[in-house]
């Protein structure tokens, strides 16, 4: 008999692992579809409340930064407390996204001074792809095969090792060359970027989908929101770097 294929996805929060050994026990409520949208959409709530304060305050209020390294820092623990303990995820996925609110208001105050609409079309755009992508997932248009998992999985996995590798870099005082600045080569990789991140919702919700079909733990409806959350907003930080990029040579 053959083994079944591991599910792959290049969301660091969810592995082969994430679904197993949770399933509901007899009579105990379990994860549905309805449920996770609940839960993805009241997240949502709370980071675009968290990012409005601190996008209201303006850059010129000393606030702004320390709020901003607040949620970085802050929403970093959240990540890990809930990716470690699924079962808390229904306390830790909100304080996330509102920690990631508040960083996020403060990235974005600062790209929106120095590009004046450039947040609002990120916005659009990062909402307008999970909107376009779901529909196609759930049309058919798009399935998560193995080999397509495998494809985001690897391109996921090599982004990752790049800025990592420019992480490491930036410490010595370096950077990786043209990439990160806004000729062609930058806006290539920025577009490549930008469409592994929005790939990677398809595997997003290939994995919530398997998650609700096994009869998985209710609770695992906020570690689904969860994922989605770390997914969209990877996707609207690489919306703002590629259109402050492509701002920068007109």
């Amino acid at each position: 008999m053959s083994q079944p294929m591991p599910m792959r996805s290049g969301n660091p929060v969810l592995s082969d692992d994430t679904f197993r050994g949770t399933r509901a026990a007899y009579g105990e409520e379990t994860m549905t579809l309805q449920g996770t949208v609940n839960k993805t959409a009241l997240s949502l709530a709370v980071l675009m409340a968290a990012a409005s304060y601190t996008w209201n305050l303006g850059r010129a209020d000393p606030r702004v930064a320390v709020l901003m390294m607040v949620g970085v820092f802050g929403g970093l623990v959240m990540a890990l407390a809930t990716s470690f303990r699924p079962p808390w995820a229904p306390i830790t996925t909100p304080i996330y996204a509102a920690l990631e609110g508040l960083a996020l208001g403060g990235i974005s105050v600062t790209f929106e001074t120095r590009y004046p609409g450039l947040v609002s079309q990120a916005v659009f755009l990062t909402f307008g792809t999970l909107g376009a992508l779901l529909l196609a997932y759930r049309s058919g248009l798009i399935k998560a095969t193995e080999n397509f998992k495998l494809g985001v999985f690897a391109a996921t996995g090599g982004i990752m090792l790049v800025y990592l590798i420019g992480f490491v870099m930036s410490l010595f005082g370096a950077s990786i060359p043209l990439i990160h600045g806004s000729g062609t080569v930058g806006i290539v990789f920025s577009l490549i970027v930008v469409g592994v991140a929005a790939l990677n919702l398809v595997l997003d919700f290939d994995f919530i989908e398997r998650g609700a079909a096994s009869r998985s733990p209710k609770y695992m409806e906020w570690y689904g929101a969860f994922a989605l959350l770390v997914t969209l907003i990877w996707l609207y930080l690489e919306m703002l770097r590629l259109l402050s990029k492509l701002q920068e040579r007109e």
